[in-house]
């Protein structure tokens, strides 16, 4: 299933902040992606109706495999990206801003290739 750009960026953040504080509430991504709550509470509903997350009474979400699959592909995309850009000399604000754009749009093939290079030029 396709998801779309929001749902990635939704996705990615509930792993960051997972990875940060070891639980996510919806309140947390509010200030995370400095969104409203209505535009919160919508998508966080959205993605547990895609079976991308689920949330306990209490309101703790948790990402499902399939959630957590989208979610690192996008993270390792943004940091891959945004480390490259900063390589390259773009400012550290400009290149985490600009990988946000680049990891939803750039196919995977051309992603590995990438990868592949900037891996073998580290060496």
């Amino acid at each position: 299933m396709k998801i779309q750009e929001s749902g990635e960026n939704y996705l990615e953040a509930i792993l960051v902040l997972k990875k940060e504080k070891g639980v996510v509430r919806s309140i947390d991504i509010v200030h995370h992606l400095d969104f409203t709550k209505p535009s919160v509470s919508r998508a966080v509903n959205l993605l547990r109706q895609n079976g991308y997350i689920t949330m306990d009474p209490e309101g703790w979400i948790e990402l499902t495999d399939s959630g957590l699959a989208i979610a690192e592909r996008i993270y390792e995309r943004h940091r891959l990206m945004t480390q490259w850009l900063v390589a390259l000399g773009v400012s550290a604000e400009t290149a985490a801003e600009d990988a946000c754009r680049i990891e939803h749009d750039i196919s995977e093939e051309t992603f590995q290739k990438l990868k592949e290079h900037i891996k073998s030029s580290q060496q």
